[in-house]
């Protein structure tokens, strides 16, 4: 069970492993209990939805599926690539994340 994840929605990540290895999206969502995240264009499984009138042809629809959160990593802002995240308390209290590779704020 995970409590604390250092990705959030709306990161740009890279995916590491799997199918989509080495592809890069956006966080769409997270969910924080089961350590899984959905990314943009990445993941994509098909559905088929009956079709609501008889007669008419069922649909086909696309969508990301969740994958372990364990398997993307930040893409630093100031340099573009994937990095490992920290976080660095400021004087007021607050916490900030920071990337590993630039050290500098994420």
């Amino acid at each position: 069970m995970m409590n604390k994840m250092k990705i959030k929605k709306g990161d740009t990540v890279k995916v590491l492993s799997g199918k989509d290895k080495g592809r890069t999206g956006k966080i769409l969502s997270v969910v924080v209990d089961r350590g899984l995240v959905v990314v943009e264009g990445v993941n994509i499984h098909t559905r088929f939805q009956k079709s609501k009138k008889a007669g008419q042809p069922g649909t086909r629809i696309t969508l990301p599926s969740p994958f372990s959160v364990s398997k993307v990593q930040l893409i630093d802002g100031t340099t573009g690539l994937p990095t490992r995240v920290a976080y660095k308390i400021l004087d007021n209290g607050t916490k900030q994340r920071i990337a590993k590779k630039s050290g500098k704020a994420v």
